[in-house]
């Protein structure tokens, strides 16, 4: 019963996330924002979150998980529908750093729940089906906003993923609303929330799992206006976008047995490396089909990222604190998502568009190389 309500909040809340993700470079746009602008757009979704996501844990870890995640609900709703309300560039960025606090409430108490829920065998099983709700989302919620976007306005998508947030909500009163057991010892050295970094497992999980969230945010803020200078329709826009999110359903589907056969670092390995190669082709490509292989290519690169990293994560947490090192890494992840879009918007605004893709490619590569460890099957 938990693990389906997990799964229902959020894949309601991923596709009221993803019907606008894709959407605000081109609503910044058409307000008169430049590249530069839309790299500090993206970089605020994350500025908040990296200061309150450890806290946010911690409270997690606490309280129990079933207010946060009422809090991020409505939190995300109200988020989305301001650019409806006030249809201004200043409104957007207020929406981004709502939805990026709210985002962080939901998504670290969610896979605490769901780390809980679980047993050490059945772990690798649970967050790779999360995942896949997650995808999901990512594949559903850019079709329908490239449609109404297309069709109707920008405003009105943002408007229509705030109603969505209604289920999502709805279900979060099935949370169990479990309290945590007071810490009780903690490891020496181990008291401050920096100091988990000491575990060299959480450091490379914390690295790949940043890699892989930074490279899909730069994609979605900066794909739609590479391929709207190709003269790719809205409405394709979102499609192409979709297509990496069913992709990364797909191969959540076999990640388990990949691990088992391959061993979880080369498969990391292998998805960043992908992942990595398809943005360095992207702007080679001006053909929509193209477009579409990439992106389903970058899916399966980027789908196996997250689910392992979260294993990875929440097995090398203490038991006690595990809330704490999932805002952890989280936190990490929109260091990354803060300092990357800052970055290629200055990348972006100096050598063009082109550029923000070579540049990417690059790092996502070079990261790969540098967070592998010795081939193992654990």
């Amino acid at each position: 019963m938990v693990l389906k309500t997990v799964l229902l909040i959020v894949l309601g809340f991923q596709i009221m996330l993803n019907i606008t993700r894709p959407l605000i470079t081109l609503y910044a746009s058409s307000l008169g924002a430049g590249t530069f602008d839309i790299g500090m757009l993206t970089a605020a979704y994350a500025f908040l979150p990296l200061i309150f996501a450890i806290h946010v844990g911690k409270i997690a870890d606490r309280i129990g998980d079933r207010l946060p995640v009422l809090l991020g609900t409505v939190g995300t709703a109200v988020g989305m529908a301001l650019p409806f309300a006030l249809p201004t560039l200043g409104s957007l960025y207020a929406s981004q750093i709502i939805v990026g606090v709210s985002h962080v409430f939901l998504i670290v108490s969610l896979q605490n729940i769901l780390g809980h829920a679980a047993t050490k065998e059945n772990r690798d099983h649970y967050f790779s089906v999360f995942s896949m709700f997650v995808a999901g989302g990512g594949f559903i919620g850019p079709v329908i906003g490239g449609y109404l976007a297309e069709q109707y306005s920008y405003s009105l998508a943002f408007l229509a993923a705030s109603v969505i947030g209604i289920m999502p909500f709805l279900f979060s009163f099935y949370m169990p609303a479990v309290r945590r057991k007071e810490r009780t010892d903690v490891a020496p050295g181990m008291s401050g929330s920096l100091s988990l970094l000491k575990v060299s497992m959480l450091r490379k999980a914390l690295a790949s799992s940043a890699l892989v969230l930074y490279s899909r945010d730069i994609f979605v803020a900066y794909f739609p206006l590479l391929a709207e200078r190709a003269g790719i329709s809205t409405s394709q826009i979102g499609w192409i976008i979709a297509i990496q999110g069913l992709a990364m359903i797909l191969v959540r589907l076999f990640l388990s047995k990949l691990t088992v056969i391959m061993g979880r670092t080369w498969v990391l390995l292998a998805s960043i490396l992908t992942a990595g190669l398809s943005f360095l082709l992207l702007p080679a490509i001006e053909h929509v089909y193209g477009f579409y292989l990439l992106s389903a290519l970058m899916g399966i690169g980027l789908g196996c990222g997250q689910p392992l990293s979260m294993t990875t994560t929440y097995n090398a947490s203490p038991k006690d604190r595990t809330g704490e090192v999932l805002g952890l890494r989280l936190a990490s992840n929109r260091l990354s998502q803060l300092i990357a879009p800052m970055i290629f918007g200055v990348v972006g605004s100096w050598g063009g568009l082109v550029s923000v893709f070579v540049m990417s490619g690059a790092i996502l590569i070079s990261g790969a190389l540098l967070t592998r460890d010795k081939p193992s099957n654990v």
